[in-house]
């Protein structure tokens, strides 16, 4: 049996102590206000799980929550295969490659408030070019007048901004294929739906699943963009749950029922991501099965 290297410990100590002032002792303190009423800052009176029971029977939350989760399901739905479409048409080599690859990062080096001041400017009927431009084809769009139209400029938006992403990580999968497996497909006289089938798409699974669950993660947390662009309305309509949480801690003052939705918030997202998870695992081995009985 070998020995402990303990200097290896030492070595990883600074990173939990790290990991322990960012992440552990901030939860630690939500855990805390989300089972104490605190009167003043001298009195506190612990309530249990009162806060836990007020938020889950919030008719609010509970809106906040469907409007969260079709957002989410919606930026999934498009932006992946979107970005998965986008890197199958950028050159593979040479200075072409380079020069896209600069071009589709361009919107991630963009700071979100920018993105929703680029997006209110561009959505206005009288300077703005897709306002402008609806307005002379006779579309009657207002983002700030009309919920769906608030509601789709959001996901638009949300789209230009992070489907290059998902582009970057397909293409970096994309360029990870050895080109044996194209060699023995164009042998084999396959076609290039077939290609993306049964090569492209199983050697991007990798990738693909980080992608999906890094944008549910953070569409599930969106809040700059749609608070610069509409301020959450107009009325309820894009006001997603960080939006809601943000109003419960700051707006209304409420930190024990902010910070028990607020681990609420955490734990439907690790859920949501185990699920996400769990399914595209389940599809690779699936897929895997068909593979090796073909």
């Amino acid at each position: 049996m070998k020995p402990i290297n303990q200097k290896a410990w030492l070595l990883v100590l600074p990173v939990f102590i790290c990991v322990a002032f960012s992440a552990i002792l901030p939860l630690m303190t939500v855990v805390n206000y989300s089972v104490q009423d605190i009167i003043s800052p001298e009195r506190r009176v612990f309530v249990g799980t009162e806060w836990f029971a007020m938020v889950m029977r919030d008719e609010e939350l509970h809106a906040a929550l469907w409007r969260q989760l079709t957002f989410s399901l919606a930026v999934l739905a498009v932006e992946i295969p979107l970005g998965i479409a986008l890197a199958l048409t950028m050159p593979a080599q040479g200075w072409k490659a380079s020069a896209v690859l600069v071009l589709v990062a361009l919107s991630l080096l963009i700071p979100w408030n920018v993105v929703g001041t680029i997006w209110q400017i561009y959505g206005r009927t009288d300077i703005g070019l897709l306002g402008a431009t609806l307005a002379r084809f006779g579309i009657d769009y207002s983002y700030t007048g009309n919920a769906t139209h608030a509601w789709l400029t959001v996901l638009i938006m949300d789209v230009w901004h992070w489907t290059p992403l998902v582009a970057l990580l397909a293409y970096a999968g994309l360029r990870s294929i050895p080109d044996a497996y194209y060699q023995a497909a164009r042998i084999d006289g396959a076609s290039k739906l077939a290609v993306f089938r049964y090569i492209q798409l199983p050697k991007m699974r990798g990738v693909l699943m980080i992608a999906v669950l890094l944008r549910f993660m953070d569409s599930f947390m969106i809040y700059t963009e749609p608070f610069v662009l509409t301020g959450g309305g107009p009325g309820n309509a894009t006001t997603f749950l960080s939006q809601y949480l943000t109003q419960k801690a700051v707006g209304q003052f409420d930190l024990g029922p902010a910070a028990a939705f607020s681990l609420i918030y955490f734990l439907i997202i690790l859920l949501v991501s185990f699920i996400l998870y769990t399914w595209m695992q389940r599809l690779g081995t699936v897929d895997q099965a068909e593979g090796s009985h073909g």
